[in-house]
């Protein structure tokens, strides 16, 4: 299964196709604002997060196309494999140095090119991996010289829904209203 779409910022019907199989996503800037929140309760992280629900649609718009979804972030929290669990991420890696090394490993493991995964990134540690994957993006709020090596600029920031629209943005419409009917059928129960 896969993303099929019109390759961005290339005009005409034969610009080409981009097909995205497998997506990478960092978390802190992208799923959130960025911010560390930090609390005086005696727990072991002690760290608080604000994650924005549109983004849980984003991750069943792939899981409906099939396509997985691995978080690789630098950091490393409770809060995050909390998150990835709840909403059935496909992997998560956390305290990763380097990205790319990370994604090049996953993308052989899963016998699918860099050029057909896409990653959505904010800051400097992004930008290797933002250049090498068929398809890349931004959130709106990311410092201009990182989002300069994206293909795509979004127009959320991150922590307010950045994912889903990275993820909607790969669907033309015809595919979103199919995988919408989808969704909309697994909340139907049968009448009894």
């Amino acid at each position: 299964m896969a993303f099929v779409f019109p390759r961005p910022g290339v005009a005409g019907a034969d610009g080409g196709q981009l097909t995205i199989r497998l997506v990478f996503t960092d978390i802190d800037g992208v799923w959130t604002d960025g911010g560390m929140y930090y609390d005086n309760i005696d727990s072991p992280s002690g760290e608080l997060k604000r994650f924005h629900t549109y983004d849980s649609a984003g991750v069943k718009y792939c899981r409906l196309a099939g396509v997985p979804v691995v978080v690789i972030t630098g950091e490393s929290t409770e809060i995050v494999a909390r998150r990835c669990r709840k909403l059935g991420i496909d992997r998560l890696y956390q305290g990763v140095g380097d990205k790319l090394t990370e994604a090049t490993r996953l993308s052989a493991e899963y016998g699918i090119p860099l050029a057909e995964c896409a990653y959505v990134g904010d800051d400097v540690p992004d930008i290797p991996l933002l250049e090498a994957v068929g398809y890349s993006a931004a959130p709106a709020n990311a410092p201009a010289y990182v989002a300069a090596h994206a293909m795509r600029v979004l127009q959320t920031a991150g922590g307010n829904g950045a994912f889903r629209e990275f993820v909607e943005g790969m669907l033309p419409q015809h595919r979103r209203d199919e995988l919408l009917s989808l969704w909309l059928a697994s909340l139907r129960t049968p009448a009894h």
